[in-house]
C-alpha cells in the first residue's frame, strides 16, 4: 500500500511534477496496448487502438477532477458533469460501430470500433478543454494522433 500512495503523491507520478501527467497517460497507453495486443494476435475486431484509446480516455476523464482540484462542492459537480459525458458518449461510439453480414462466406465483420474509441477520447478532450486544462487536453490530443497514425502503421506491418 505504501507503494501507491508515494507514486501517486510525492513522486514523477505526480501530477505537480511536469511529467507526471505525460508519464500517466503514457501508462494508460501502456497498459491499453497490453491488453490491445493481445487481441491483435488473435484477430479480434477490438484490437491494438482500440484499446490504446479506450485506456487513454479513461485517464483523460480520471485526471481531470485531479487537475482541477478545486473545492469539494465543485469538483463533485464536475465529476457527476464527466459521468454523464463519459455514459452518453457510449451511444455515440456505439452509433459508429457498423456490422455487415458477408452473405458469401456467412460472416460478421465488425466495422467501427476504432473510430467509435476516438470518438470517446474525444470527448474526454473536449471535457479536458472545457475545464480550461489545456495541457491535459493537447498532450491527450498528441498522443491520440500518435495511436491512430503510428500504432496503425504498426499493426499492419506485423499482419504481413
Amino acid at each position: 500500500m505504501r507503494l501507491f500512495k508515494t507514486l501517486s503523491s510525492d513522486s514523477f507520478f505526480s501530477l505537480n511534477h511536469p511529467l507526471g501527467t505525460v508519464l500517466r497517460l503514457c501508462l494508460a497507453l501502456l497498459v491499453g496496448g497490453i491488453i490491445g495486443w493481445e487481441r491483435e494476435l488473435r484477430h479480434k475486431p477490438a484490437g491494438l487502438r482500440t484499446h490504446m484509446l479506450v485506456s487513454l480516455g479513461s485517464a483523460l476523464f480520471v485526471l481531470i477532477p485531479l487537475a482541477i482540484g478545486k473545492n469539494e462542492n465543485e469538483r463533485d459537480a464536475i465529476e457527476r458533469v464527466i459521468q454523464g459525458i463519459a455514459a452518453g458518449i457510449g451511444f455515440l461510439g456505439g452509433g459508429e460501430i457498423l456490422r455487415q453480414s458477408q452473405q458469401e462466406i456467412g460472416e460478421v465483420e465488425v466495422h467501427g470500433l476504432t473510430s467509435a474509441a476516438a470518438i470517446w477520447v474525444s470527448a474526454a478532450l473536449g471535457t479536458a478543454a472545457g475545464c480550461g486544462l489545456w495541457e491535459l487536453a493537447l498532450i491527450g490530443a498528441l498522443i491520440s494522433v500518435f495511436v491512430l497514425r503510428v500504432i496503425k502503421e504498426l499493426e499492419r506491418r506485423s499482419r504481413k
